[in-house]
């Protein structure tokens, strides 16, 4: 029970105990002495109700146990995210200290009273941010669950890079979509972990049974494709079953939209194909995505193949196309063209020099006939060839 002497005292102190912490915290901390005026008188507001609050709850501490955190009710929003947990418990130190100071120095008595209130006004403090963090990471999950949404339904607004940098996107590099079906219980902390290990950064989003793990490189690589494919494949086993489709690097997150629509296409067309790898390449799939309507991957077939055909020789078309309608036969490739098989094997080194891909291989002389088809197609009707 406090006894009369002590509560009417301590009333009277308050004005000059609050000045003299005041005082304490402009000479003992350097970020305090930093802050603009606004945020410093915010602070002082906090340093000034932890001195009031210990008389309420040292006039009657069954009353409201945790009264301490009236002490952080009135600090604003900002105070907050302006300065730390270990800053305010600094503020609290010097505030006790002060107390003990001026309070305990005269009477020893209230020792015991000061040293509970510094404990629960820690403990205070601890559930303030506590409860803050806790808010700040339900709305990062919604924002970050917006920002994919976004990146999947094609937007392409800057918006998207004010967004990430709320979030704390810390990737200035290349960027690229994951995309597969979730597991039962997934691991999204184990996702950024693992990504963060290969100087990667994730956004994940969950829509159903699909999810979306849009990829970043912490600095710009010199084989940005080799570096995001090596990430996406530490992370395969944290999706489900089934197709997994890794979209084309972009150079950052504004673009990202780009390699989404390639990468749902690429899911899109998957079963028309056997024994894909995990992940995918989604540019692995152009000519099945082109006939399924995709303008992305039409563009994307006559950019990397039909353009570097046509602005080289004349004769490494015809050669090309000789082969693939011969079906891949030299010797009625020549016959047709009329020179030596050897000429013929000649051109086809210097194709594929110049698009970077065997044309005698199955797969790849179906994707460059595909691309040579759209191409004449869309010169035909562009008005370029007739």
């Amino acid at each position: 029970m406090v006894t009369p002497k002590h509560l009417p005292w301590l009333r009277s102190i308050a004005g000059d105990l609050a000045t003299a912490t005041l005082s304490r915290l402009e000479e003992t901390l350097p970020w305090y002495r930093d802050m603009p005026p606004a945020r410093r008188a915010a602070v002082g507001n906090v340093a000034q109700s932890g001195i009031s609050s210990f008389i309420q709850w040292y006039e009657d501490p069954t009353s409201q146990p945790w009264v301490a955190a009236d002490v952080f009710a009135a600090a604003p929003r900002e105070l907050l995210r302006s300065i730390s947990l270990q800053e305010t418990l600094q503020l609290i130190h010097v505030v006790v200290q002060m107390v003990e100071e001026r309070v305990v120095a005269e009477h020893p008595e209230l020792q015991e009273a000061v040293l509970r209130y510094s404990r629960d006004i820690a403990f205070s403090a601890a559930d303030v941010y506590a409860r803050a963090a806790e808010a700040r990471g339900l709305w990062d999950a919604r924002l970050e669950a917006l920002v994919v949404d976004s990146i999947i339904s094609g937007e392409t607004s800057q918006e998207i890079n004010s967004r990430v940098a709320a979030l704390g996107w810390r990737a200035d590099g290349q960027v690229a979509v994951l995309l597969g079906t979730r597991l039962e219980s997934p691991d999204p902390d184990l996702i950024r972990k693992i990504a963060r290990k290969l100087d990667g950064d994730v956004l994940i989003g969950v829509q159903g049974r699909r999810q979306v793990v849009v990829i970043g490189l912490l600095t710009h690589a010199e084989n940005p494709n080799k570096k995001i494919l090596e990430i996406a494949l530490s992370l395969k086993d944290l999706f489900g079953a089934g197709d997994l489709m890794l979209g084309p690097t972009v150079a950052a997150v504004s673009d990202s939209a780009r390699s989404a629509k390639a990468a749902l296409a690429a899911l899109s067309v998957a079963a028309s194909r056997e024994g894909l790898t995990r992940p995918t390449l989604a540019d692995d799939l152009l000519p099945e995505r082109m006939l399924a309507g995709d303008q992305l991957a039409k563009q994307t077939l006559i950019n990397s193949y039909y353009l570097p055909l046509v602005s080289g020789s004349q004769d490494l078309l015809t050669t090309l196309r000789a082969y693939l309608e011969h079906g891949g036969s030299l010797e009625a490739t020549a016959k047709s063209l009329f020179v030596h098989a050897n000429t013929v094997r000649y051109r086809l080194r210097r194709i594929q020099e110049l698009i970077g891909e065997d044309v005698t291989d199955a797969r790849v002389a179906f994707v460059v006939q595909t691309a040579i088809v759209v191409g004449l197609i869309s010169d035909t009707e562009s008005g370029v060839r007739r």
